[in-house]
């Protein structure tokens, strides 16, 4: 092995050196399809070079917070360009500088259930993304110093898990959690201490002025999609919404454009996008 593919071994272990899980389920996911891929190499390679342009990025950035965000499938009929959202933080890699953990929930594939895992920017982006691209957004320092203290604290960043999952889960219903509605339902409690539930949660949210990605989906679409997968269903949408084809859900798209607008993220710093 030659000096160079040493280094680049070392830099990709120092970015898979942080994946750590909290829970286990089979073949977890969010925010990319379930279809069973084979890992190629190429796939591989790319996935750890955009972890390492992210993680060059977000070190470059001087933040210790964001939510990072990663394209894994084509949504864009749907007007949303992210798919999966993460709480990224930074800490110490122990050999003398910096490295991120993200705090993300994933699906299990073929189920309706789902788990909360602490990984590292390699794992992140391992997937079979759609678009090799990523972004985030740094929340204002005092949302940053909240969500640290919350990522911090296993059991607090945990709280609110809610299992069952629906890949549209309605944005104020409680009966499915999809993995962006965790994220932001996690940044509620990690703001107001006396968050201690979910409907407390989207009570912040709504307050706060959240407004939910609409999605219009015909009445075949919600049909396919509920018989051919586990993880869609569409029972905990009003039926007023659900049967004239809205169906309001929590998108990556939304939340970054939400942070803008409740000025809870950095004034006039824009989302940083990576691409390969």
């Amino acid at each position: 092995m030659n000096i160079p593919q040493m280094n680049l071994l070392k830099r990709l272990l120092v970015l898979l050196a942080a994946a750590v899980l909290l829970a286990a389920t089979p073949l977890a996911q969010a925010g990319r399809s379930c279809e069973a891929r084979k890992t190629t190499a190429q796939t591989v390679e790319r996935g750890m070079a955009l972890a390492e342009k992210t993680l060059a990025s977000l070190n470059a950035s001087g933040e210790k917070v964001v939510l990072l965000a990663r394209a894994g499938q084509d949504l864009s009929k749907y007007g949303v360009r992210y798919s999966h959202l993460g709480l990224a933080w930074q800490v110490p890699d122990g050999q003398g500088g910096k490295t991120w953990h993200v705090l993300h929930k994933l699906n299990s594939c073929g189920t309706a259930e789902s788990a909360v895992y602490r990984q590292g920017l390699g794992e992140f982006f391992l997937d079979d993304l759609w678009r090799y691209e990523a972004a985030w957004l740094a929340p204002t320092p005092d949302v940053q110093a909240r969500l640290l203290a919350l990522l911090q604290n296993p059991a607090g960043a945990t709280r609110m898990h809610h299992k069952p999952y629906s890949l549209v889960s309605y944005a104020w219903g409680r009966k499915y959690q999809q993995s962006n509605q965790w994220a932001i339902e996690t940044l509620a409690a990690a703001m107001e201490p006396g968050i201690t539930s979910r409907d407390k949660a989207q009570a912040w949210l709504q307050f706060k002025g959240y407004e939910p990605t609409v999605l219009s989906l015909g009445p075949l679409t919600r049909l396919g999609a509920r018989v051919s997968a586990a993880n869609v269903a569409f029972d905990d949408h009003p039926n007023d919404k659900r049967f004239s084809d809205r169906i309001e859900t929590v998108t990556v798209d939304s939340v970054f454009q939400w942070l803008q607008k409740a000025q809870l993220s950095v004034p006039g710093k824009p989302v940083t996008v990576v691409r390969l």
